[in-house]
């Protein structure tokens, strides 16, 4: 990131997330019952992300706020696990997952991030 380049907003970087993923998942055989299946599971799990953290906004408390955020993290964790899966099963040359593994796991870590934020500042009060 660049000295002026501005950081993306969480709900933009979840919601461009989960195009990729419903992209990826279009590119799959879906021929192949186990890619089908493999699929399904991810495009669950990779759109859930966002719309977690979406209900997070209008969460009714900070608990709220940071059950859901909790939600999403565990959506983000399933989501690598598919990702890594279909990433070893090796459906095809084409379709790399390598930067869909990388958006994740930095999304894991923002997610987290503002869970610990959001604690110590619940703690405080």
């Amino acid at each position: 990131m660049s000295g002026n380049e501005k950081p993306r907003d969480i709900k933009e970087r979840t919601f461009s997330f989960a195009l990729e993923i419903v992209k990826f998942s279009q590119l799959l055989d879906f021929r192949n019952e186990a890619l089908r299946a493999l699929g399904r599971q991810l495009l669950r799990s990779g759109t859930s992300i966002g719309a977690n953290i979406e209900e997070a906004q209008a969460g009714q408390s900070r608990a709220d706020f940071i059950s859901k955020y909790a939600i999403a993290l565990k959506e983000t964790r399933e989501t690598i696990y598919w990702l890594r899966l279909l990433n070893e099963a090796g459906p095809s040359p084409n379709h790399d997952c390598e930067p869909l593994l990388q958006e994740a796991d930095e999304i894991a870590r923002i997610i987290g991030a503002i869970i610990v934020t959001a604690k110590t500042k619940r703690s405080r009060q």
